[in-house]
């Protein structure tokens, strides 16, 4: 009797839960539409079509309802619907919108469009300002795919990309859903909670669907795209935009102004579309809007669409977003990907009390065992209705992962991988436990074939072991390197211990010891790369170098959010070295090789110290301010704060050396930050100084070296951590100093106002970096940049000018540099 009670209970539950509308939503053409909202009137209870034009909603009723179909171009369809039947389907025709275009309009020398864009911008600020907060549910669902892939990148075989390509060389690159409640707090705090994720093909997988990442709104003057784009109600729209009425139509009883909108200069960072204004209220009812990735500065990017509905709510008069669609194409090296990301908004709360710890750092947090949601659960909780091709597509990737997951599976793909070829000796050797995890490495010494004039030509080769435990979240990785210089004839060999103890405050424990080259800056501002070419091509053996043999103990943890603790202790025992090779590619008859010594480049032979050893302690205290932070079941991810700096504080302690005059202590601190600056662009800034006690007559390698640059290449893209002309070791000090270094970054904002450069895609960099020391008098330098130039979607040159000034002399000199 009880299993027969039980067994009614069950179905009684499940034919609730399934008891469903549904039905296709078509056009006068018979074609299936698209991403219509189709809800409830008065509510924000829905759903969306699917690329079928197919829906499925659940009954909660058993009343007369309304069912709202709501798309952009289309009239607006209202349904009544008698609720007490099980199942109801439905076929839906919806007619375009008759746009109406009044004489006045027609005729009028005054551009119609511009007083709605007007009255729109003038109440940018009230609708940012209406809802103080709000809760809603969210479904996110993203699906890329891929078509005709190439079969061979650069020679280089491709696959099918792990079972994703048919037999035309297309398929799903990535198929997820998402269902999380957020929570959002003027001006901006946002807290978000998923419930449930799902990722095609892997069962551990968390989707990247998050609402955070897809908060466009367009009552703010910019959109956080693949950078900042001009909305087209900005304060500053007209100086982007040119504006033209299409027509009017009739919503309920709201008068709907369609507005074309287009870019000014085809490079502007703007929109083309379509913007839907309410009259009177001068709200945004909906927008279909389209950006080029050139205009972005991203030419992989072929461009991004995005499409909004919006519903009004009487209550607050207020139209907020309902559907949300997502569209980009990217295409390069043969390549054609595309795809979209639809949102569904859905039983909104405005303006409600928020518990006191509702907001805190945690910015998103998954639910424990959020990606184990069976396919019951995602039948009644998914508002936009599969496709075939992605039921497909969920199947084969899962059955294809259930495959790939065994041991058998796992041991065959490595005992094909493991075997050695003739390849390995340039590229290197992996041997791979994928079951368990682990793998050992060796890095091929042909790859690290180097010169530099202490050792001549020289090669390092490093043996490596790594093992993780996903679960736990912990990482064990050990290495051992050697390196032989061959005029030298000398072996050096290093060794490392790393352990992570787990993913969520990041401990770790690091041992490293042995015998190495070391420069006497140790953030080594001269790659061995950089170096090797200056010497052989120029003749420039910048690179000064001196041998440390050491051991290091190493322990860092994230005592709380945003604060990160560091300390080590070791010993160094340090050796001068002289030049032992004066080969050179291309002779120049002017030039000599300097000499290793840093300070007097004419002595060959010379040493600027004696052989001795110190003892060293480090501790620093690393502060990121108002750091936000993604919570996963085993793991956290800082994303750190885009508006608020970060604060760094350490203290470095040399004792016990057996020269006592190398004993010292030293205090440093450094604020960096960066920040958008609306539409003009992006600044940084790096603020360092420091102080040394008691250090007089310090060892050279333990002064206050800055990172300079004489090779006249950088390869970085954002620049504030050294010098783009100054000499390696001439202002290095032992005494106080502070240097502050500051680039911004316009992103086109000034070259798009150019005539003779607004098509080019440049963008204008300007940089400021000063340094003022004890000893020293102050050392400036002003750089005028522009980075982004190349030809089609190649563009990876970046050439800066840069003036120098030190002691009442100018210097000026180019700068090149390479972004991949």
């Amino acid at each position: 009797m009880l299993k027969k009670i039980t067994f009614i209970l069950l179905f009684c539950l499940f034919s609730k839960l399934t008891a469903q509308i549904k039905g296709t939503v078509s056009n006068s053409k018979n074609e299936p539409i698209p991403f219509v909202s189709v809800y409830f009137q008065n509510s924000y209870t829905g759903t969306t079509t699917n690329e079928n034009g197919y829906f499925e909603l659940p009954k909660t009723t058993n009343d007369t309802q309304t069912l709202v179909f709501q798309f952009l171009g289309y009239r607006t369809l209202k349904k009544n619907l008698n609720l007490d039947t099980r199942n109801i389907a439905l076929k839906i025709l919806l007619v375009e919108e008759s746009i109406l275009l009044n004489e006045v309009s027609i005729s009028s020398k005054v551009n119609p469009a511009h007083r709605i864009i007007k009255n729109a911008i003038a109440n940018r600020e009230t609708y940012l300002q209406k809802i103080n907060s709000f809760t809603s549910d969210f479904y996110s669902k993203g699906v890329f795919g891929i078509k005709n892939a190439p079969k061979k990148i650069f020679g280089q075989k491709i696959g099918d990309l792990g079972g994703t390509l048919d037999s035309t060389r297309s398929g799903v690159v990535y198929l997820s859903e998402t269902v999380s409640k957020i929570a959002y707090k003027r001006p901006n705090v946002f807290k978000e909670t998923i419930i449930a994720s799902k990722v095609s093909g892997n069962d551990n997988g968390f989707s990247y669907n998050q609402a955070s990442q897809v908060d466009f709104n367009f009552y703010k003057n910019t959109i956080e795209l693949e950078s900042k784009v001009i909305s087209p109600i900005a304060t500053y729209a007209f100086n982007y935009y040119t504006y033209k009425l299409v027509g009017t139509f009739y919503e309920n009883d709201f008068l709907i102004n369609k507005i074309e909108v287009s870019p000014k200069h085809k490079t502007d960072n703007a929109f083309t579309g379509t913007i839907y204004i309410v009259e009177d209220q001068w709200a945004i009812y909906g927008l279909d809007l389209m950006i080029k990735g050139s205009q972005m500065n991203t030419p992989m990017l072929n461009n991004i669409s995005l499409k909004q509905t919006c519903s009004y709510n009487s209550e607050f008069e207020y139209w907020p977003i309902i559907q949300q669609v997502i569209g980009f194409k990217f295409g390069m090296f043969g390549f054609n990907v595309g795809g979209d990301m639809t949102s569904v908004y859905s039983n909104y709360k405005f303006n409600p009390e928020f518990e006191k710890n509702t907001f805190t750092n945690e910015i998103l947090s998954f639910k424990k065992e959020a990606n184990k949601k069976d396919s019951l659960y995602w039948k009644v909780h998914r508002p936009i209705k599969l496709t075939n091709a992605e039921v497909s597509d969920y199947h084969r990737k899962d059955s294809i992962q259930k495959l790939k997951k065994t041991k058998k599976y796992l041991d065959s793909v490595d005992k094909k991988d493991n075997k050695f070829n003739f390849s390995n000796l340039l590229f290197g050797y992996s041997h791979n436990d994928s079951y368990n995890n682990q793998s050992f490495n060796i890095s091929a010494p042909l790859l690290s074939l180097q010169f530099n004039t202490v050792q001549g030509w020289n090669f390092n080769s490093t043996i490596s072991f790594s093992k993780r435990n996903k679960e736990e979240g912990s990482r064990l990785y050990s290495s051992a390197t050697i390196n032989y210089g061959i005029t030298e004839n000398k072996l050096r060999a290093q060794g490392r211990f790393y352990y992570l103890f787990n993913e969520i405050s990041k401990p770790f424990i690091q041992l490293t010891g042995g015998q190495k080259l070391s420069q006497f800056n140790k953030n080594e501002p001269i790659s061995p790369l950089i170096n090797t070419a200056a010497t052989l091509f120029f003749e420039e053996n910048y690179a000064k170098y001196y041998d440390n043999t050491f051991v290091n103990l190493l322990f860092s943890d994230e005592i709380s959010n945003g604060l990160r603790f560091k300390s080590s202790i070791g010993y160094e025992k340090r050796k001068a070295l002289v030049n032992t090779e004066d080969y050179v590619l291309l002779n120049d008859k002017n030039k000599i090789y300097t000499s290793n010594h840093p300070l007097d480049k004419n002595l060959p032979g010379s040493h600027l110290f004696n052989t001795h050893h110190v003892y060293t302690f480090n501790t620093q205290l690393t502060y990121v301010i108002g750091q936000k932070y993604i919570s996963y079941p085993n793991r956290k991810l800082n994303v750190g704060s885009q508006e608020k700096p970060t604060l760094q504080l350490s203290y470095e302690q040399k004792f016990a050396g057996s020269n006592n005059d190398y004993n010292y202590g030293a205090i440093r601190a450094k604020i960096t930050q960066h920040f958008d600056t609306d539409n003009k662009g992006r600044f940084y800034y790096s603020l360092k100084g420091g102080s040394f006690l008691e250090a007089e007559s310090i060892a050279f390698m333990d002064y206050q070296h800055f990172n300079g640059n004489q090779t006249h290449y950088s390869s970085k893209s954002i620049n504030t951590t050294s010098f783009n002309l100054m000499p390696y070791y001439d202002f290095s000090t032992n005494s106080n100093y502070a240097e502050l270094h500051a680039e911004h970054h316009f992103k086109g904002y000034l070259f798009k106002k150019l005539p003779l450069l607004k098509n080019t895609g440049f963008q204008f960099i300007l940089g400021g970096h000063t340094l003022f020391s004890k000893n020293n008098k102050p050392y400036s330098e002003l750089t005028f940049g522009v980075d982004n130039i190349g030809f089609g979607k190649i563009r990876f040159l970046k050439v800066s000018y840069v003036k120098a000034f030190h002691d009442g002399i100018t210097e000026n000199g180019f700068v090149f540099g390479f972004n991949f």
